[in-house]
């Protein structure tokens, strides 16, 4: 294992109390610090335990997530795996079941939380990601089994934004949307790579539909 799947920092409410859980994937030279702070933006903190993995030198995978995927490996099996141990985990020790466990990623930790989401599908309670499309070059097959079954999903992306193309996000939305996730997806004008308002406004709104 390249990333360490006990690296993990938590915040919020104890994973033995919380009633439902968030895992936050940090985007590429971010750590797990930086995005647990986004928990203050979360309207229902007072139900959340908020758990962030931590990569290795502060990346998931060396290369643009558009690259060929083998061109990413050992990295990005390794950290699949590491939110495949962190569900496992949630779900056995904590017993979270899918519908408590939301998702949320920024940019590189973006990519890899679609990715992982569509590879491991459930139902669950939410799945955000910011700045980010599912992993692999234009003509990847997306051969995902399994279903979303009706799990709420945000794609919040620039149409400008430099690492990652319009068209992705779109693919996404699609490819998701035919695995049974509910999604809603925006571009924002000339935006730069960042998180907004509206896209904190809009993850709110989604927890609360739940």
């Amino acid at each position: 294992m390249i990333h360490n799947p006990n690296n993990i920092l938590t915040a919020g409410v104890p994973l033995e109390e919380a009633q439902k859980v968030m895992v936050m994937v940090h985007g590429r030279g971010g750590s797990a610090r930086d995005i647990l702070s986004l928990n203050q933006y979360i309207e229902q903190r007072d139900e959340f335990a908020f758990v962030a993995p931590e990569a290795t030198n502060s990346t998931w995978y060396p290369y643009s997530f558009l690259e060929p995927m083998e061109r990413n490996e050992p990295y990005l099996s390794s950290a699949l795996t590491t939110l495949t141990m962190l569900r496992a985990r949630l779900q056995s020790d904590f017993n979270f079941k899918a519908s408590q466990i939301y998702w949320l990623g920024f940019s590189q930790g973006a990519c890899l939380t679609l990715e992982f989401i569509a590879r491991n599908p459930l139902a669950y309670g939410g799945v955000f990601g910011l700045s980010g499309g599912l992993i692999g070059p234009p003509g990847t097959p997306r051969n995902y089994e399994g279903t979303l079954d009706g799990t709420p999903v945000f794609l919040g992306c620039s149409d400008v934004d430099p690492h990652i193309p319009e068209a992705r996000v779109f693919e996404t939305e699609a490819v998701l949307s035919g695995m049974g996730a509910t999604v809603t997806a925006t571009l924002y004008p000339n935006f730069p790579h960042s998180i907004n308002d509206d896209e904190l406004k809009m993850i709110n709104s989604l927890i609360g539909m739940r």
